[in-house]
């Protein structure tokens, strides 16, 4: 399978859930601003025409779009990986951490607060009244050591999210200790040492381009 991804965008969650499950696929990188791919000079935008990553092709040659359901597909696809849930509530709930993770921080909070074109005003708009989302988080996750009872695919996708805070001045994480407390502790899970550390060695080879560039 092929994984299109940009370093450290929330496409790092499915490289997560790819080494958690022991997987084989090919990584290729989109450059953000042109929507090339790198290895061949390719137009992303015949894969995925909004051009966002991350975008999966199976094996069988489908295209996959969204983060979520490309999670919930390799969750499904490498059952033995345990990233899934059970059918029921369980499975119910997975969704449910899929979903607040992908509306209530990442395009809730998170994309406000990283766009670089956005005001000041517009992020202390954002921040005043989405940083309840957190409050919300680290009051869930007192006492816990994953979303669910074992690590998931929402576990992948919320510690890619919880990364950002690296960017994110005003998101200090030591205002929430039990997510700070997660986050650390999943940053030594080797699937996720090993994605940051790949992702965030792209990620300053892309930006020493940019510089090259300007």
């Amino acid at each position: 399978m092929d994984l299109y991804f940009s370093p450290l965008a929330c496409s790092m969650a499915t490289r997560v859930a790819l080494y958690e499950a022991g997987a084989e696929a090919n990584y290729l990188e989109v450059d953000p601003p042109t929507k090339k791919v790198l290895k061949d000079g390719s137009d992303f935008r015949t894969v995925n025409p909004i051009g966002l990553v991350p975008t999966l092709r199976t094996d069988e040659g489908v295209v996959l779009t969204e983060n979520a359901a490309i999670l919930q597909y390799v969750a499904d696809r490498f059952p033995q990986s345990g990233l899934g849930a059970a059918a029921g509530i369980d499975r119910t709930r997975l969704h449910q951490w899929l979903c607040f993770i992908g509306t209530e921080l990442h395009k809730g909070l998170f994309v406000p607060v990283l766009d670089r074109k956005a005001s000041q005003d517009v992020k202390a708009y954002v921040l005043e009244k989405n940083l309840s989302r957190l409050d919300y988080l680290d009051n869930y996750l007192k006492g816990r050591e994953f979303l669910l009872d074992h690590f998931s695919v929402a576990d992948a996708y919320l510690v890619t999210v919880i990364n950002w805070t690296m960017a994110t001045p005003p998101i200090e994480l030591s205002k929430w200790p039990n997510v700070k407390a997660y986050y650390e502790r999943l940053r030594q899970r080797p699937s996720v040492a090993k994605a940051v550390a790949e992702e965030f060695e792209l990620y300053k080879a892309e930006q020493a381009r940019k510089k090259a560039a300007a």
